[in-house]
């Protein structure tokens, strides 16, 4: 069970992908629940707490795939068979493509009105 914590680990591989699918799903349908809820007035700018609350969990989610990110790379270098170096540079990797799509679908969702 220990072998699985290793960041170069196989299981690495879709980590960055399930982080974000997690994240993905909590934020729209966090989002959606919200605004059926308690919508904020038709009138009132970008600057809600339905905005504020998806704006902090995807800085969090962020900056834990950037961490993620980098302690691949590090087990990565610091492995001695060849094989788990390639597990966790290609999990560095997917963390990084994963911090990207986070920001990517995150940034719309922070600045654009709630509720459309």
């Amino acid at each position: 069970m220990r072998h699985l914590l290793s960041l170069t680990h196989p299981i690495h591989l879709v980590g960055g992908h399930t982080i974000w699918g997690i994240w993905f799903i909590a934020i729209y349908g966090g989002l959606s629940v919200a605004c059926s809820v308690a919508p904020p007035a038709p009138g009132r700018d970008t600057l809600t707490g339905i905005n504020v609350a998806v704006g902090v969990s995807t800085l969090a989610t962020a900056a834990l795939l950037v961490w993620l990110t980098w302690a691949c790379v590090r087990a990565s270098r610091r492995a001695g068979v060849r094989r788990e170096r390639f597990f966790g540079l290609v999990s560095a990797g997917n963390y990084l493509f994963a911090v990207g799509a986070t920001l990517f679908v995150g940034y719309p969702a922070v600045f654009l009105p709630p509720c459309l």
